[in-house]
């Protein structure tokens, strides 16, 4: 009687789930085919069965940290107010983030980091934050670029984050810095009009 053969599904979950820690807490160099297939307990044949290499497996926890942000995101429950739904979705981001480390240190800076794009795909993750500027703009509650605009809201979010992750911010002191850098930047892409209204929660101004 022959051996049973592999469940397929298990051995790709093992690898990518590997692969995830790995690619995010190692130089990318340093991950070899056959320390992946060490870690989750099965052959390199199948690292090139399952993903065609290294390169494919790469790809692979990519594109899951991908959906999982963009699922979270498109989560978020929209409204009449954009201005409330940016400050909703940056907070869904944060979340996300802190939730999947390793998954949003390969997709914002590991083995192959993500970068905004002029070119917003369907199932893009930022593209319902983008969607929530564009409403911003035409609302003329913010004035400018939406692209722009959602470059400095993700560079505010993504500096955040990482230094979340890193314990460098963390309890109060995290909390204070998401809502002051959020309203920061939302400040500075202010319609004139808008500008009193985005100031009200700072008692000094």
């Amino acid at each position: 009687m022959g051996r049973p053969r592999t469940n397929d599904a298990a051995v790709r979950e093992r690898l990518v789930a590997c692969a995830t820690e790995m690619f995010a807490t190692r130089p990318q160099e340093s991950v070899t085919v056959r320390a992946l297939a060490a870690a989750a307990g099965t052959s390199t044949a199948a690292v090139y069965t399952l993903f065609q290499g290294k390169d494919g497996l790469i790809r692979e926890v990519r594109d899951q940290a991908v959906a999982g942000l963009f699922q979270d995101l498109t989560a978020v429950r929209g409204s009449e107010a954009a201005l409330e739904d940016l400050y909703a979705l940056a907070a869904a981001y944060r979340h996300w983030g802190l939730e999947h480390r390793h998954l949003y240190t390969v997709l914002f800076g590991g083995a192959q980091s993500f970068v905004p794009s002029h070119r917003i795909g369907d199932r893009d993750p930022v593209r319902p934050l983008v969607a929530a500027i564009d409403r911003a703009v035409e609302g003329h509650i913010l004035a400018g670029d939406t692209t722009l605009i959602a470059v400095s809201l993700w560079v505010a979010l993504h500096g955040l984050v990482t230094l979340e992750l890193a314990g460098s911010l963390n309890g109060t002191a995290a909390e204070t810095a998401f809502r002051s850098t959020i309203d920061a930047v939302l400040r500075g892409w202010a319609a004139p009009s808008a500008f009193p209204g985005l100031r009200r929660t700072d008692p000094a101004l």
